[in-house]
C-alpha cells in the first residue's frame, strides 16, 4: 500500500499563553498543500524501516513512522511490516512532514488490515504522536487550538491560488523560537481573518514567530520581502520557519522557488 504524506502550511500562528505543563497555547488555521513525501507499508516477515531521499536527522527508532506502527501494534494484533519512505518534506521547517508521516502511517495500518478505526480513535492515537499529528488523520483546513490538537474544521478553499514556498536551509530551534515571543491575545481572530478576501490578510494575519525570528535571521525577513515584491497577495513564514510562502493569483512563470497549484 502506498501513499503521499503532505505538508501543511500555518495561516497565522498566535502564541496565546504558556501552559503549566511547559507548552504553549496557539492558535492558527492549519492548510494542506501538496508537497508530498511517498510512504509505503507492505505486509512482511519481519519489521523494517527504510528511508530515501533528503536525510532525517536523529535516531531512527524515533522516526515517526515506526512510534505509529508500534503503538497500533500495541493494542491490535497486526503482522510485521515493511516501512519505506522516500522524504521530500524538508524536516524542522514549520511545515508538518514528519508529523504527516506518522499520521499517514496510522491510516495506513488501519486500511491496511482492516482495523475498523475511526477519525476520532486515529486522531487520539495521532496525539501521542506529537501535537499536529491528529490534523494529518482528516487532513482539511482547520482553525488549531491549544498545543495545535484542538480542531475546529473551516470552510476554506484555496484551489483558484497558486503557492510559492522556499525553505533557505536555516535551522530555528523551539528554544530559539519562543525566546523573543510574549505570549498575548490576538487583536483579530483567525477565523474571522481567513473568512475575509485574501486581499486583507496582508495587515491581519500575523505569525507571532516572525516577530522573535526575523531580527536575528534577516534572509528570511528579506524572503518574505521578495514574495511580496513578486506579487504575492500574502506572504508569511509558516510555523517556526524557516520556510516562507506566497500566495499568488496567478502562476510565476521560471520561479526559483518551489511552486505549487492549491
Amino acid at each position: 500500500m502506498i501513499s503521499f504524506p503532505n505538508a501543511k502550511i500555518n495561516l497565522g500562528l498566535n502564541i496565546v499563553s504558556k501552559r503549566e505543563d511547559g507548552f504553549h497555547n496557539i492558535k492558527s488555521c492549519f492548510y494542506p498543500i501538496p508537497w508530498h513525501d511517498c510512504l509505503e507499508v507492505i505486509e512482511a516477515a519481519s519489521f523494517s524501516f527504510h528511508s530515501h531521499g533528503l536525510a532525517i536527522p536523529g535516531d531512527t527508532s524515533s522516526n515517526l513512522c515506526i512510534k505509529a506502527y508500534e503503538l497500533i501494534k500495541n493494542d491490535h494484533d497486526i503482522p510485521p511490516v515493511e516501512i519505506h519512505l522516500l522524504k521530500n518534506i524538508p524536516m524542522g521547517a514549520g511545515l508538518g512532514g514528519g508529523s504527516a508521516d506518522g499520521a499517514f502511517t496510522l491510516r495506513m495500518l488501519n486500511d491496511l488490515f482492516e482495523l475498523g478505526l475511526s477519525n476520532l480513535q486515529l486522531e487520539t492515537y495521532a496525539l501521542k504522536l506529537g501535537s499536529d499529528c491528529p490534523f494529518f488523520i482528516q487532513n482539511q483546513p482547520a482553525i488549531a487550538k491549544g498545543r495545535g490538537e484542538q480542531l475546529d474544521r473551516i470552510s476554506l478553499d484555496l484551489s483558484d491560488y497558486h503557492l510559492s514556498i522556499h525553505n533557505p536551509g536555516i535551522h530555528i530551534s523551539t528554544k530559539e523560537a519562543y525566546a523573543g515571543v510574549k505570549p498575548k491575545e490576538p487583536l483579530h481572530c483567525i477565523e474571522d481573518i481567513v473568512a475575509k478576501p485574501i486581499s486583507a490578510w496582508r495587515d491581519l494575519l500575523v505569525n507571532d514567530f516572525e516577530t522573535s525570528i526575523f531580527p536575528n535571521h534577516s534572509e528570511i525577513s528579506k524572503l518574505k520581502e521578495e514574495m511580496y515584491e513578486m506579487g504575492a497577495i500574502y506572504a508569511s513564514m509558516t510555523g517556526s520557519g524557516s520556510t516562507v510562502f506566497g500566495i499568488f493569483d496567478h502562476k510565476i512563470e521560471n520561479a526559483k522557488w518551489n511552486f505549487f497549484e492549491l
